[in-house]
């Protein structure tokens, strides 16, 4: 819930459907920081920020350029690539001893941090301020980083 206010104070929110809310009772669900007036301020406020800098139509814009991009890269290292906005998962195949986990730290030497999570994919969760050149920047270290990642096979 941190992500909600900016980082600067803890807060947090659901939303759903009526369908689904509506079959929540009193005394089923709490929150540890509902209701606090100041991390709503911080929350309301940082959203503010997100709608006026285009943070969102940018991590569409980005996030499409990137997942795009990955799709033209060897298809047997990067087998499945998916994601929304911004937030994107490729799937890396283990193949002689090396893993999703090793590919991200051959992708850390080339100066990209990403998580390997579920054994063979690769999160990779860009900035919503990314521009063009820092993507550029990201996809040239993944193409170094696939072309390693093969090299050692």
């Amino acid at each position: 819930g941190k992500a909600l206010s900016g980082g600067v104070i803890p807060v947090s929110a659901v939303m759903s459907s009526n369908e689904v809310m509506l079959t929540i009772r009193p005394g089923q669900h709490g929150s540890t920081y509902g209701g606090n007036p100041l991390a709503c301020a911080v929350a309301k406020t940082a959203v503010e920020v997100l709608v006026e800098e285009g943070m969102i139509e940018n991590a569409e814009k980005m996030g499409h350029t990137l997942r795009s991009e990955l799709a033209t890269m060897d298809p047997s290292t990067i087998t499945n690539v998916r994601g929304k906005g911004l937030l994107t998962s490729i799937t890396i195949p283990e193949r002689n001893e090396l893993s999703a986990w090793d590919f991200c730290l051959m992708l850390k030497d080339f100066g990209v941090l990403a998580k390997p999570t579920h054994g063979d994919k690769v999160r990779l969760a860009p900035p919503l301020v990314l521009d063009e050149a820092q993507l550029e920047s990201a996809l040239e270290a993944i193409k170094k980083t696939v072309g390693a990642y093969n090299a050692k096979m």
